[in-house]
């Protein structure tokens, strides 16, 4: 299923959580959609899952407006809340589940089957949720998700609490899914997409601010270089106006590690930063303690797009 998204504006009394975003979601895609907590993820996914109506902007499938025709039944979604009733067996609650999405009874046993099989359950299948580890309980909200085969499957924080090895888990079970699915992916976390999906769209303040694939936005990070310095001496206000005025420092960020007070200096690249660097420390007294170059990371072109200002 293709997916545009037109101009889409939407408000909570005076707070505009959507701002005008336009991007499209080419059939049998894995987007990944990221953004900072309030940036507007979950009201777009819940516009485009039919949850909620937009103030302005359209949302098409295939080149349909939603506002056409009912495309419900076509979309699966997972919220975050992972929307399961603890209590109930897990067959039970993919039967119920197919029941709501309207999947005729005669088909329902089949469906739970391969549910079961698609997303690993077959030695859980019996439990009751409530018994499940949180990795299980996000197959079963796979399953839910997508037991009535829909052409497009919106996750949002899929692997939200759940250990490294369930995590890799649930990435493979997405990867498995998104060859015959159009995937929607929402996560704080920039390499979480990267090895997952086809292509990144993130948003601020309810605007997009990028649209591009991994690889692109890697590059963008290449030729921008980051160094970690701790100094001991004056004070830290006097420390950031110090490096700041540095001809080739970009940016001055403070950063925390270990209960240590550091600061990550984005700089145009080469070793004259870092000898300005040693020579501002000389002249003021000042002792330099670490210099550490750094490799520019994806995560540090999402956080100088979402960067509050």
């Amino acid at each position: 299923m293709q997916v545009q998204i037109r101009n889409l504006v939407k408000s909570y009394g005076e707070q505009r959580a959507v701002d005008g975003i336009s991007f499209e979601i080419r059939r049998g895609e894995i987007v990944g959609f990221l953004g900072p907590n309030g940036a507007g993820k979950t009201t777009t996914m819940k516009i485009i899952t039919g949850y909620l109506k937009p103030d302005a902007g359209e949302v098409r499938f295939d080149g349909v407006s939603s506002m056409e025709r009912d495309f419900r039944h076509k979309i699966g979604y997972l919220p975050e809340t992972n929307p399961l009733y603890t209590d109930m067996p897990v067959i039970d609650y993919l039967k119920l589940s197919a029941r709501l999405q309207d999947v005729p009874e005669s088909e329902i046993p089949a469906r739970v089957r391969k549910m079961i099989e698609v997303c690993g359950l077959g030695d859980e299948k019996h439990k009751t949720i409530g018994e499940l580890s949180k990795g299980y309980r996000q197959r079963v909200g796979l399953a839910q998700a997508i037991i009535h085969d829909p052409e497009l499957l919106i996750l949002d924080e899929p692997t939200s609490g759940l250990d490294p090895n369930q995590i890799v888990e649930i990435r493979q079970l997405i990867r498995e899914i998104g060859k015959t699915k159009t995937v929607i992916l929402s996560t704080h976390i920039l390499p979480e997409v990267e090895a997952t999906c086809d292509r990144i769209i993130i948003i601020h303040r309810g605007k997009l601010v990028a649209d591009s694939t991994a690889g692109d936005l890697r590059r963008q990070a290449e030729g921008k270089s980051l160094l970690t310095v701790r100094i001991e001496g004056g004070t830290s206000e006097e420390q950031r106006s110090a490096l700041g005025r540095i001809s080739s420092v970009q940016g001055v960020e403070s950063v925390m590690e270990g209960g240590v007070q550091k600061w990550k200096l984005e700089h145009e690249g080469g070793d004259d930063t870092a000898a300005e660097v040693f020579d501002l420390c000389v002249q003021r007294g000042w002792k330099l303690l670490e210099m550490v170059p750094q490799q520019q990371k994806l995560e540090d072109v999402f956080r100088a797009l979402t960067m509050e200002n």
